[in-house]
């Protein structure tokens, strides 16, 4: 009989943590699980720990793979080797609250089959004891609703904004081989990219509103320890890059709802994502042209055709912002003007872009404890 979840949990240089982990699993009181842990070679004990914690117990099982410098590797790997009926993504260093597992089986099997099952997460600053309750959907958010109504819903209540971690969400693991939903190797933005996609392909979509994942945030991690403006260009040219060839396809296809597009335009481009990172004037000021340039020219290399079709959902100035990329990937002696274009750009939307969005962390006291206790 295959067990009801499957963990994927990729490990790398989380010794401290990941005994904490796992306990998090071993001591639920529902125990029809099984857990892969994919190991990347590590500088410390993660390995030994893993094997020492594990030896015996068939329910785990462990693979290997290459430094990779992200989740991706390991968790497409373990979506291949999955035999559970849903999937829940678990980093080495987080943990899961004490008995949600028979709390989300509960809930799932009163609402059996939707693709995606978004909860909640807690999420731990190791650093300052503080915590923040994250939930995407509101409490009375209707029951279930389609994947397109899911996107909609998102950008009316983040302005475009959110995109949901992979760890918030239990995935049904028919839905993700069905649909060959893997992530970029190498990316340490994973969600940026595998979740708009899921989202829009999910037929089925039932917030459950269980706070269920223990998130820590902690000093030394890849994300916290990145420096500078351009240390992740390179990772959202290609999430960028991978999203548009997603619309160029699907919005090919017979059925598609042209009412995710603006949203999506919203999200990927005008924004939160390309035009500020390569034109806010901040950035401009900390990244030479030179390397923006050649990022852009990346995500456009094989040409603008998908953009301009995209871009004829947009507003008047997010259409005028698009030409004037265009204009800097184009046309070099033109470049200082589409930069200043931009300078004007985003003084005319500042007061805009300052609009509060929907709250979405809720502070909570910090407590005793570790990120490990259920809150």
């Amino acid at each position: 009989m295959n067990p009801f979840f499957s963990f994927i949990i990729p490990c790398c240089n989380v010794e401290p943590y990941v005994r904490e982990c796992l306990a998090s699993i071993t001591d639920q009181s529902f125990q029809n699980w099984e857990c892969l842990i994919g190991i990347e070679p590590s500088s410390d004990k993660t390995e030994e720990t893993i094997l020492e914690i594990t030896s015996g117990d068939e329910r785990f099982r462990v693979f290997y793979g290459p430094l990779t410098g992200s989740c991706s590797a390991s968790r497409n790997t373990g979506i291949d080797m999955a035999r559970g009926e849903y999937i829940i993504f678990l980093d080495g260093d987080d943990t899961i609250a004490e008995g949600c597992l028979e709390r989300l089986h509960e809930k799932i099997c009163a609402n059996p089959g939707a693709d995606l099952y978004p909860c909640v997460i807690i999420a731990y600053n190791e650093s300052t004891g503080d915590k923040e309750f994250r939930d995407n959907y509101r409490d009375d958010t209707t029951k279930e609703m389609t994947g397109v109504e899911a996107t909609l819903y998102l950008n009316r209540r983040f302005r475009g904004g959110i995109c949901p971690m992979l760890q918030l969400t239990v995935h049904r693991r028919g839905f993700l081989v069905e649909h060959d939903l893997k992530c970029i190797v190498g990316l340490r933005h994973q969600d940026a990219e595998f979740s708009p996609r899921a989202l829009y392909l999910a037929k089925r979509v039932a917030p459950l509103h269980e706070p269920f994942y223990l998130y820590r945030i902690r000093p030394n991690s890849v994300q916290t320890k990145a420096k500078g403006a351009a240390y992740f260009m390179k990772d959202w040219a290609i999430i960028t890059k991978s999203l548009l060839a997603f619309y160029d396809r699907v919005s090919r296809e017979d059925g598609f709802d042209t009412r995710v597009v603006p949203c999506w335009i919203r999200q990927w481009f005008s924004e939160k994502r390309m035009n500020f990172l390569w034109f806010l004037p901040e950035r401009v000021k900390e990244i030479p042209r030179e390397k923006r340039v050649e990022w852009l020219k990346f995500i456009f290399e094989d040409g603008f055709e998908a953009y301009n079709r995209m871009m004829k959902y947009g507003s008047r100035p997010q259409r005028m912002a698009a030409f004037h990329v265009r204009m800097f990937v184009r046309c070099p002696a033109l470049r200082w003007y589409a930069e200043l274009f931009f300078r004007l750009y985003f003084r005319f939307t500042e007061k805009y872009s300052s609009r509060p969005a929907d709250k979405l962390y809720i502070s909570i006291p910090p407590q005793n404890g570790s990120a490990g206790q259920n809150s």
